[in-house]
């Protein structure tokens, strides 16, 4: 470990200046990352709410008119004109 101690200011230097110059950059990034989360987060919360509503508005609506059209059996064209 007989390290030149110039040597090891100079690293330690070139670390620091690093980071320095990586500074300015990090902070709007680090806020561009967050708010694709917080965009995203809400994207998802919208979604799940729309879903969850068009899923109530159908549970009431089967409730109030029944069973719906998708249930009844349906006529043949020809089935209800024979007269008897």
């Amino acid at each position: 470990m007989n390290q030149n101690p110039i040597a090891a200011a100079a690293t330690a230097a070139g670390a620091a200046g690093g980071a320095a110059l990586l500074a300015p950059v990090a902070a709007p990034a680090l806020h561009g990352i967050a708010g694709i989360a917080v965009i995203g987060l809400g994207l998802f919360a919208a979604g799940t709410a729309v879903v969850k509503t068009a899923g109530f508005i159908n549970e009431k609506a089967t409730g109030l008119f029944g069973e719906g059209a998708a249930s009844k059996p349906r006529r043949t064209p020809g089935e209800g004109s024979l007269k008897r």
